[in-house]
């Protein structure tokens, strides 16, 4: 088993999949903007690594995986990608409306060898997808993204969030318009980041 970089130990083909995606970020980024000029030398520790830790607080055997607003596919194509071999199982859907990083996101997912589905389409507007995690990462502020596991998650589901230094501020202007149960987790990239687990998304009482 490989280490990444003590966030996750996965096997020698998922690690050899992780690096052919990197390789595939460097050369789509220039085009459409994947990642920002600065971040292509260091997609890897900046990206890969920081969405993997997301799997460590995953529940074990996840069926229905969404990814909403997936972009580069951080952390979507990556939890496509460890999953492929721990939960293989799982369905893993990207909700992407930008057509141009749909395309990649398809690319990705065919020349990584793994199974996937992207929907090309804005979230509010996509089929509920009844998930058990929602994930999204730099996407928008924690109420915005309750609204949206609102409509995607199943009732037992759980939304994990890559939140940064502004993470505290935005759970309070979430809970003037939604109840929720939190467990806040350290990011292992970076010391003022958490990953949000927040489950039992409800909206507030209009009174």
């Amino acid at each position: 088993m490989d280490d990444l970089s003590g966030i996750l130990d996965v096997s020698r083909e998922t690690s050899e999949r992780l690096r052919i995606f990197e390789g595939l970020v460097q050369k789509w980024s220039p085009k459409i903007n994947l990642v920002s000029r600065d971040d292509l030398r260091h997609v890897w520790d900046r990206h890969i690594v920081d969405s993997a830790q997301i799997l460590a607080h995953s529940p074990s055997n996840p069926q229905i995986w969404t990814d909403i607003g997936s972009g580069g596919g951080f952390p979507g194509i990556i939890v496509a990608i460890v999953l492929a071999e721990r939960s293989p199982n799982c369905t893993v859907t990207m909700i992407e409306s930008d057509q141009r990083k749909a395309t990649f996101l398809r690319t990705a997912l065919r020349e990584c060898g793994i199974t996937g589905q992207v929907i090309a389409s804005r979230i509010e507007t996509a089929a509920p997808q009844s998930a058990d995690i929602l994930s999204a990462r730099a996407l928008a502020p924690v109420t915005d993204l309750l609204a949206h596991a609102a409509l995607h998650l199943n009732k037992n589901g759980i939304a994990l969030l890559h939140k940064g230094r502004n993470y505290a501020q935005e759970l309070e202007v979430a809970r003037r318009n939604w109840t929720f149960d939190l467990v806040a987790h350290q990011s292992k990239t970076a010391s003022d980041s958490r990953i949000l687990e927040i489950g039992n998304i409800q909206r507030a009482n209009a009174d």
